[in-house]
């Protein structure tokens, strides 16, 4: 039976509709997952999600360099991305690792500076850019959108504090044992935890303000406490009891 064009373009056409309306349940559902979104209702969500654009990564890419303009602020979906600044001798100092659910670069909206440091993909990773001009203009159309948001933003800046006050423990061997505490469920469990390492040595250390060298002899010393056991990428906690209690201890509590 012959098919007119028309005919043959309509289920096409259904096709692209759908796969539209994918992307946009994918946007949504990146930004409610984000703590800067926490308590938006989900029409806002949709406004927001007409303003933003989904990106793919490759590991080694830059997303911008410091003092490039501003696009707007992002959102991890996947992977992990690198934020750190370069000294004038070469040397690259770490200010963190954005994960799934994180956002960074959002102060870069309120200046007509650009961003403030390099930011590289430590792995393959799916990013949210928010349109600076367009999250602005509905910002401006709905105020109250941005009162929300404010409120959302100072239990973001909770969070931020909380991760400060990790990188200023006294050595590193307390903030690598409150890192793999914080990542047991029940960290008052002597039921042993694998914990998967996805980033590589030099990059974790770098983030806890160390050097993989460091890194590497803090673990042997676990290892050898009876506190660990390392099996490439895969640390298994074997009393997330006793950990906790070595934490305590060097914290003085």
């Amino acid at each position: 039976m012959f098919t007119s064009g028309a005919e043959a373009i309509k289920p096409l056409a259904g096709m692209m509709t759908s796969r539209s309306e994918l992307q946009q349940i994918g946007i949504v559902n990146a930004l409610r997952s984000c703590q800067l979104f926490a308590g938006i209702s989900s029409p806002e969500l949709n406004a927001i999600a007409e303003v933003a654009v989904l990106k793919s990564i490759a590991k080694g890419s830059y997303l911008f360099h410091e003092g490039d303009p501003s696009l707007g602020f992002y959102i991890v979906q996947t992977g992990a991305i690198n934020v750190h600044r370069v000294s004038g001798a070469g040397k690259e100092q770490v200010i963190h690792v954005f994960r799934g659910g994180e956002s960074f670069a959002e102060g870069t909206l309120a200046k007509d500076k650009g961003y403030p440091a390099d930011e590289r993909a430590v792995e393959g990773s799916q990013v949210l850019l928010v349109l600076k001009g367009g999250i602005l203009a509905l910002l401006r159309r709905q105020p109250e959108l941005a009162l929300r948001m404010l409120g959302s933003m100072s239990g973001h800046l909770r969070i931020l504090v909380g991760q400060l006050k990790d990188l200023t423990m006294k050595d590193f061997e307390t903030r690598l044992s409150n890192l793999l505490v914080k990542r047991c469920p029940n960290p008052a469990s002597d039921k042993s935890v694998k914990i998967e390492l996805s980033m590589t040595k030099r990059v974790l250390a770098a983030e806890l303000g160390t050097v993989s060298e460091m890194f590497s002899r803090t673990l042997a010393k676990f290892r050898e406490q009876g506190l660990i056991e390392v099996n490439g990428k895969t640390v298994t906690v074997l009393s997330p009891a006793k950990l906790t209690s070595q934490l305590r201890r060097n914290l003085g509590e």
